[in-house]
């Protein structure tokens, strides 16, 4: 499995072949193989896709050794980290593989020690924020921010988390799994150790942060105090599956900080958010909805920034449209970025977003009243 992953995910195919879709026997360049389903019938006939979508998903994970879908176990011990809700029986790992039930007992990563690697990256970087906050632009300053404009001569200490509470089918770091259960252990030390004198920002991604957060907690309330005085950011890039504690935990740590909370709006359907992810979405939206009632304690940098991966055949202009409409109810200067795909993991078999494609979508969230959007990965466009 790995190496026809990594023949197919990292080329762009010459030759999109036509596919058709399961249900209704539509033929197009832009299903993807691995579903074999068309957007109309996943959106409109969710009963019917369902096992497809469930198939698909058991079949990705089957090669990394992670569990088909999330434990519900009557017997099992409780994880509540993320949407996933666990139930994990005795002998047996939970949804993100880092937790596993060993007579009675959760044990795996914790708040001292996680899955994890990082690196240091010169700002500005290639953040998904990089346009509207204080590392990349220059928001806050002088609080928070050491220039006017980008903070040349800065650091941001990436911290990547290999795990996740969903399951992409176009996973653009997909390779993170191999790492799963052969963890690469480091304690909070350590990486409070890596913070150096030019870090002026962190940023939690991955996989993801939300299977690891009592970890990048503790840590970020160790490296802040080591750090007091000075101008050192917490940012999180996150599907925003997390609990609302551990929500509000992040909320006040990126507030304080001057540092700012990236979620990723996959999908406006509920349906469609599964077949691409394999989880709902109703707790991102949820969780969204609680961040922007914080915003205005701190307008500047913003603190929450959305974005939204432009799949073709799959995130049209009219899911756009709706979490556009979804982020302007709270507030219409929320940035949003729109980002252009690149084929990746089962999902490889896709083309490129097109620019006309790209800027339809850009009208649509300008027309639902956002005054803050762009489109990024602008290389990525054909």
């Amino acid at each position: 499995m790995k190496s026809r992953l990594s023949n197919n995910s990292e080329k762009v195919l010459d030759v999109c072949i036509m596919k058709n879709c399961s249900v209704c026997g539509k033929s197009s360049d832009v299903i993807a193989q691995t579903l074999h389903l068309c957007l109309e019938c996943i959106r409109e006939r969710p009963e019917q896709t369902h096992p497809h979508i469930e198939e698909a998903h058991a079949e990705s994970r089957k090669g990394f050794g992670l569990p088909a879908r999330p434990p519900k176990n009557t017997h099992g011990i409780s994880c509540n980290i993320c949407v996933n809700e666990c139930r994990i029986p005795d002998k047996h790992i939970g949804f993100c593989g880092l937790r596993r039930n060993e007579a009675g007992k959760l044990i795996g990563v914790s708040s001292e020690e996680g899955n994890l690697s990082w690196y240091h990256d010169p700002l500005p970087t290639n953040c998904v924020a990089d346009w509207v906050c204080a590392g990349g632009s220059g928001a806050g300053y002088p609080r928070y921010a050491h220039a006017t404009g980008p903070e040349y001569g800065y650091k941001n200490l990436a911290v990547f988390f290999q795990a996740c509470s969903c399951n992409c089918l176009f996973c653009q770091n997909w390779h993170f799994r191999n790492e799963v259960l052969n963890p690469q252990r480091r304690n909070v030390r350590e990486l409070a150790h890596a913070v150096e004198k030019q870090t002026s920002c962190i940023c939690y991604f991955g996989g993801d942060p939300t299977p690891q957060l009592p970890f990048a907690i503790k840590a970020s309330r160790l490296i802040r105090e080591r750090s007091r005085g000075k101008i050192l950011r917490i940012c999180w890039e996150t599907n925003g599956t997390m609990n609302k504690a551990l929500l509000k935990e992040i909320v006040a740590l990126a507030l304080e900080s001057g540092g700012c909370i990236k979620f990723d709006l996959k999908a406006w359907n509920e349906n469609l958010h599964r077949a691409l992810t394999g989880v709902s979405n109703k707790r991102t939206l949820e969780n969204f909805a609680l961040v922007s009632e914080k915003i205005k304690e701190r307008p500047d940098p913003p603190l929450l920034i959305g974005s939204t991966l432009l799949i073709p055949g799959y995130i049209d202009e009219a899911e756009v449209r709706n979490i556009a409409q979804f982020i302007a109810s709270f507030d219409t200067n929320i940035p949003y970025a729109l980002l252009g795909f690149y084929p990746h993991f089962y999902m490889s078999d896709l083309p490129l977003t097109s620019e006309a494609y790209a800027y339809r979508c850009l009208a649509e969230a300008q027309g639902a009243g956002l005054q803050r959007v762009r489109i990024g990965n602008l290389h990525l466009l054909r």
